[in-house]
């Protein structure tokens, strides 16, 4: 395993000297931890202190601390510098692929011998031997195919590995110095590797894959007897024209002899008896046939005019978070003939901006500029210079995050946000920004990066991990732990009003709950909360969608946190703000204004009744999504009581609506109060006669002041129809009253 320790010659920069907490036992000479749990801290009279980051405090860093230690919080431009040095960061890569493994090397003379064994088809032996001696040469055959993908797989490593290397550098260019002699190195061994790979790989081979991929549909003989073994001419076409498909995407598709496709003319034949009239006759035909493409494919790779034209192909990114594990990006996207292409006519590259430049034939340079994916490919007349290849990253420096006073802040880049990337996943994490645009924001990652793509300029001022302990902790403890049984995570629903608890799924509360509960571990639980505290400011919750990235997985916010904000259309009833029914044996509404809740959000994914499909919320299973996107439609609960040919999922009734806050939670539980006795003092109902009237007469005196929290009055429209009802209500319990008294 390779040392990758912070040593005390790494230039720090302007760095140098940040303070870093460290923590030691007693001792003048005693080693600095990064955290009070190193295992390599074996005192429980730990001095907790800060030192200023410099050769001093490094030399005095335990090793394991050294490597893995996270001596500032990693969003800052100081922690963002430290990943990206220790672990398997510059520090590492520095010393892997300089210099050919010992365990698993080879020689020289090897390579070549494989390569030629490669370069030539199977020979046949003679009848005494012959067994044996295909044995023989499948055995080797095998061998130097291995050896083949060895070097391959060990090139491409390399290749990586000095693009990380670079990169890390071009951030932080004060390592430059430092750093070049060692990447001189790499590059050496790169080149060294290139070169042998470049034996494997034949020139012809690739001119006649590139013609082979710009060869027209040819015309099948369909109607020749020779092929009749097959069918009518009908059948001939269809499996003619499929193995053309086939022998096309083969022979394109790397550097391989006209040899190693010979099993694809077995194709059209397939199912058909041997001993059938015609199959020996049809056999050859159909070999004939496809040795006719290869001819084609030879005669128009060798017809190229011998012109050469430089070109440059921007590789694909790495990935550090591919779900499949040998999915890394850069040259592992490349298919074997554009790998080929690369690795012989390699002529220079920027490595940092994972840029190569080439210097190829004109048949390989078309068929480079046809193929858009995986790579970024422009021809040039002349050699192209550094500056045509790549723009120099912005480096990162105090200031770009969040390790300065906020009058100091630098503009933040896409280069900046890739960094962070690398070093740590952020694709749920949100950020208080600032530009002149839009004053102070909360937005997701991945909305920043397609704001910068647009030409946005702006700073960030704060990442959700940034807000302050002093305020989250005591909301985190509120919350309380998770426990144990599901029924706490699911309270049932109160069905009395008068309940103090009444409505309290719909509540900010119980968001943070779910919030920090709904989870797997519960480290995830307060950064949830950081999350939900910083989301719940957001006018347009829409603003979150972070779109998908290349996996086509969602880069939403985490699931728990859009429970937080959101509550299930379920548990809200809506029946006492609507009109009373004619009906007196129906339970009808009571016609109470909606007030303080008439602008609550409403959130589906479809709310046109003439456009097709039921509108979803978007915690039902057949919306798809982790969350709100930026397609949901936004409504109010006034919208939603104003028609009544919305078309709901049966499921999730619909719809989404944002969770109530204090003054709209206790107006919606004052609401159903009041609904409750306007049922109750409804003659036409059972249970009438036996009224409690003194506790409906103090119960409507209590519901006649009601207020918003926090202020002394209340005067809208809404209040003095509020106020109508309950005089109206209070007149029909003086009524019952003065009926039940003798």
């Amino acid at each position: 395993m390779l040392d990758s320790s912070l040593t005390a010659d790494v230039p720090l920069g302007p760095f140098e000297g940040t303070p870093v907490t460290v923590h030691t036992a007693k001792g003048k000479n005693a080693k600095l931890h990064a955290e009070s749990t190193c295992t390599q801290l074996r005192t429980r009279d730990v001095t907790t202190t800060e030192v200023p980051l410099n050769a001093d405090t490094i030399g005095r860093m335990c090793s394991r601390c050294a490597q893995w230690g996270a001596w500032a919080r990693p969003e800052t431009g100081l922690g963002i510098f430290l990943r990206a040095l220790g672990g398997i960061g510059l520090l590492y890569q520095l010393q892997c692929y300089s210099e050919p493994d010992e365990d698993a090397t080879w020689e020289a003379h090897e390579v070549e011998a494989a390569a030629a064994l490669l370069r030539t088809d199977p020979v046949g032996s003679s009848e005494d031997d012959e067994e044996d001696g295909e044995a023989e040469e499948g055995e080797a055959r095998d061998e130097a195919r291995r050896l083949r993908e060895t070097v391959l797989s060990t090139w491409r490593g390399a290749a990586r590995s000095l693009h990380l290397a670079r990169a890390a550098t071009a951030m932080f260019p004060w390592l430059a110095p430092w750093a070049e002699p060692k990447l001189v190195v790499k590059e050496r061994y790169l080149e060294e590797l290139r070169a042998q790979a470049a034996l494997f790989v034949d020139p012809h081979g690739l001119m006649a894959a590139a013609a082979a991929a710009g060869m027209q549909l040819p015309e099948f003989p369909s109607s020749d007897s020779a092929f009749s073994a097959i069918g009518d001419s009908g059948e001939v076409a269809k499996r003619l024209r499929a193995l053309w498909h086939q022998w096309q995407s083969k022979a394109a598709d790397g550097w391989g002899r006209p040899s190693e496709r010979t099993y694809l003319a077995y194709g059209p034949t397939h199912g058909i008896r041997p001993n059938r009239k015609g199959y020996d006759t049809t056999r050859a035909a159909v070999d004939a046939l496809v040795a006719s493409w290869e001819e084609r494919a030879a005669q128009a790779a060798t017809a190229d005019p011998a012109t050469t034209r430089w070109v440059t192909l921007r590789l694909p990114e790495t990935k550090e978070d591919s779900p499949r594990r040998y999915d890394r990006g850069f040259l592992s996207e490349l298919d074997d003939w554009t790998t080929g292409v690369v690795i012989t006519y390699y002529a220079d590259a920027d490595w940092a901006g994972r840029t190569v430049t080439l210097y190829v034939p004109g048949l390989i340079t078309d068929r480079l500029l046809a193929r858009s994916f995986p790579l970024d490919c422009e021809p040039h007349d002349n050699a192209p210079g550094p500056a045509q290849t790549d723009q120099a990253p912005a480096p990162v420096r105090p200031g770009i995050f969040d390790d300065t006073p906020v009058s100091g802040r630098q503009p933040v880049t896409a280069e900046h946000l890739r960094l962070l990337h690398t070093v740590r996943a952020t694709k749920d994490q949100l950020y208080i920004v600032f530009s002149t645009d839009g004053g102070a924001e909360v937005l997701p990652l991945p909305v920043i990066e397609q704001r910068l793509a647009d030409g946005w300029r702006g700073v960030i001022v704060a990442g959700a991990s940034d807000l302050p302990d002093a305020v989250i902790e005591p909301w985190a403890a509120e919350v309380g732990p998770r426990p144990g049984d599901r029924l706490s995570l699911w309270p049932e629903h109160l069905r009395s009003p008068h309940d103090p608890l009444f409505g309290e799924e719909l509540g900010l509360s119980q968001g943070a709950t779910r919030a920090a509960w709904l989870v797997q571990h519960e480290a995830n639980g307060q950064h949830n909360l950081r999350l939900l505290a910083m989301a719940r400011g957001i006018h347009d919750l829409r603003t979150l969608d972070g779109g998908y990235d290349r996996e086509g997985r969602s880069r939403s916010m985490p699931r728990p946190v859009w429970q937080g904000l959101l509550a299930h259309a379920k548990d809200l009833d809506l029946e006492p703000f609507e009109a009373p029914d004619g009906d007196q044996w129906k339970s009808g509404g009571s016609g109470i204004p909606l007030g303080v809740l008439a602008e609550v959000q409403v959130y589906t994914t479809n709310a046109n009744p003439r456009i097709q499909g039921k509108g979803h919320s978007p915690f039902c299973p057949h919306s798809r999504e982790c969350g709100l996107v930026a397609e949901d439609d936004l409504l109010t609960l006034a919208d939603l009581l104003a028609r009544d040919d919305y078309d709901w999922c049966s499921k999730c009734w619909g719809y989404a609506i944002r969770r109530l806050t204090g003054t709209q939670l206790s107006y919606y539980r004052a609401a159903h109060r009041l609904h409750e006795i306007a049922q109750d003092l409804n003659p036409g109902r059972g249970g009438y006669e036996h009224l409690d009237v003194e506790v409906i007469t103090e119960q409507l005196r209590e519901l006649t002041d009601w207020r918003p929290v926090g202020h002394d009055t209340w005067y809208t429209s809404g209040s003095r129809r509020w106020r109508r009802i309950v005089r109206d209500l209070q007149d029909k319990a003086e009524a019952a009253r003065r009926r039940d008294t003798p």
